[in-house]
């Protein structure tokens, strides 16, 4: 599940099942071999707890950002930030400014901008039940050694986020499309969908969202390749969830 493919192409990460009721979910990655084989390494070294680890994200200079449940009930807090060399991630901690710092509020899915000065994640309300009932995507900047969330987030995505849930962004390198995934709740009926946005620079708001109707079934979760071609992205079969790609068009 969750794929992300490195800026640079090498790397795939992902994690596998993301239900701490049936397994430990941990980050893993692939070496590339072409556009659809990738060579597994095994799991991301430095990332993995006894807690949920999934969605990775990987700036230009292999910045490394994640999220995990290890501190929640202590931090309130879910995303972190390490830095990534040759299948380790060192310096692990969480990224400050993120959290609302409110029980029962969950930054869950992280993306970063390929500069690194941008990160764009989820703030989800969950039930008692641990299903998220609100999920919108909102945007903070990198200052300093923290990021801040931006002032103008709402006004950036009012076209995106919606009274369903919104989650699983993918940011191009320009910064000019979005991609992301919109369920209106998440049952084992549900059905999400990936959309995308678009803008002619970064300052203003994303357009209205489109679809991507070629994409049948349960999928989730895209990630652009690194010449910005190809589309990863997972679906659920049977009960599981496989890793698919498609070809973009100009």
């Amino acid at each position: 599940m969750e794929p992300f493919l490195s800026r640079d192409g090498k790397y795939l990460f992902f994690n596998n099942l993301n239900d701490p009721s049936i397994t430990n979910t941990n980050v893993y990655y692939a070496g590339k071999i072409n556009d659809s084989s990738f060579e597994y390494k095994g799991e991301v070294y430095g990332v993995n707890s006894n807690a949920l680890d999934a969605v990775a994200t990987m700036d230009d200079l292999h910045n490394f950002y994640f999220v995990s449940t290890r501190s929640y009930e202590q931090t309130l807090s879910t995303i972190y930030r390490g830095v990534f060399s040759n299948g380790s991630v060192s310096a692990v901690d969480i990224v400050p400014g993120i959290s609302l710092n409110r029980a029962a509020m969950v930054n869950f899915d992280v993306e970063v901008s390929a500069d690194g000065n941008k990160l764009y994640f989820v703030d989800g309300e969950f039930t008692n039940t641990g299903q998220p009932k609100t999920a919108d995507l909102v945007i903070a900047f990198k200052k300093g050694g923290a990021f801040v969330r931006d002032g103008n987030s709402e006004k950036i995505l009012q076209h995106v986020n919606s009274d369903q849930l919104e989650y699983a962004a993918c940011i191009s390198r320009n910064e000019l499309i979005l991609f992301f995934t919109r369920v209106q709740k998440i049952t084992s009926e549900a059905k999400p969908r990936i959309f995308y946005a678009t803008r002619k620079n970064k300052n203003e708001p994303f357009n209205e969202p489109v679809e991507i109707k070629e994409m049948e079934g349960f999928v989730e979760a895209a990630s652009l390749s690194a010449d910005e071609h190809i589309l990863y992205y997972h679906k659920r079969e049977n009960n599981h969830f496989v890793l698919y790609c498609i070809r973009m068009q100009d």
